[in-house]
């Protein structure tokens, strides 16, 4: 099953399940009429409109390249995140309001027993699902997904929270309680709002991510082979699940067009064991110069100008300069 399909289909789970969880809250929200209560049936609200619109950008992000679109349609995925964390921060505002509301008109809370069960039992299934959207989200490099999955999560922390509050009213009898720990949970849920937003924004705008691209320059590191003395100017532009990957790779200047390419083909094979099938690179070679040789590590090269002096550990910052490495 390709990483595109495999996405999907936890989407999919993500929408039934978003589906059935809001059902259950609500009917928690209306045998209770718990304020708490109700911002997680709202938040539940966002999260079954969110995961539709997940599940078609996922769609439209497994479509192959065509005329029109030549790097593929995987950036669609981070207008959903972007949505996504829009329509989070909004329900965070109308909860803000409800609560506020609440507190200047306090009602008698009913059946809380029964209104805990059923939220308690959702959280468990929302967690479920969220790590399992976020752990194959990741695997399979898709924003979209991962968004769904730390929607899902979140949504669990702030519901345990609210169970919290609910079990401290039972015991007290304390109303405002409720309007409180809604007041809190909803400022919880616009700053996951806003991490969402941020992140969908980095991506439209081809931000570097740096955790990324540290990721990948101590991968290299590791596997770096003797011939290629040289690396620099690396770009990583995510395009939904697909990692485009630009640099420049300095090899030996004597070596024929057969021998740089089993070298880059040695790299794409390397690169591909970490970073999973969804990654094309774009690769332009130069040949060593005399400045090369002071960090050249090869043994059996018999046009040396000059003895090896230190080995350039790549680092963030020197391989994304465009610019050679010298000693």
């Amino acid at each position: 099953m390709t990483a595109s399909r495999e996405n999907i289909n936890v989407q999919k789970l993500v929408v039934i399940v978003g589906l059935v969880l809001f059902a259950i809250k609500i009917v928690a929200w209306h045998i209770t009429g718990s304020v708490a209560i109700l911002t997680d049936a709202l938040e539940s609200t966002v999260n079954v409109v969110a995961s539709f619109i997940g599940l078609y950008s996922l769609n439209l992000s497994a479509k192959p390249r065509d005329v029109e679109h030549p790097y593929g349609h995987g950036k669609v995925e981070f207008i959903s995140a972007g949505i996504e964390g829009t329509l989070i921060t909004v329900a965070g505002l109308v909860i803000i309001y409800e609560a506020i509301n609440n507190l200047r008109h306090p009602h008698e809370i009913g059946q809380l027993d029964y209104g805990i069960l059923l939220v308690a039992g959702a959280a468990a299934v929302n967690f479920a699902v969220g790590y399992l959207a976020v752990k194959r989200g990741r695997k399979n490099k898709s924003l979209a997904l991962i968004a769904s999955g730390k929607h899902l999560q979140s949504d669990t922390y702030t519901t345990i929270g609210i169970i919290a509050g609910l079990i401290l009213l039972k015991f007290t009898g304390w109303l405002w309680v409720d309007s409180v720990v809604a007041l809190i949970f909803a400022f919880v849920i616009i700053f996951t709002g806003y991490k969402i937003l941020r992140s969908s924004i980095a991506g439209i705008m081809d931000e570097a991510d740096k955790e990324l691209i540290g990721e990948f320059v101590n991968y290299l590191n590791e596997h770096r082979q003797v011939n290629w003395i040289d690396l620099h100017n690396l770009r990583i532009i995510k395009y939904g699940s697909v990692l485009h990957l630009d640099f420049h790779m300095t090899l030996p200047w004597y070596f024929n067009l057969h021998e740089a390419h089993r070298e880059l083909d040695q790299l794409e094979r390397l690169i591909k064991e970490k970073f999973g099938d969804s990654v094309e690179m774009f690769v332009h070679t130069d040949g060593c110069l005399d400045f090369s040789c002071k960090i050249c590590q090869k043994t059996d090269c018999h046009v040396r100008q000059a003895d090896f002096e230190t080995k350039i550990e790549w680092t963030v910052e020197n391989i994304s300069s465009n610019e050679k490495h010298r000693a």
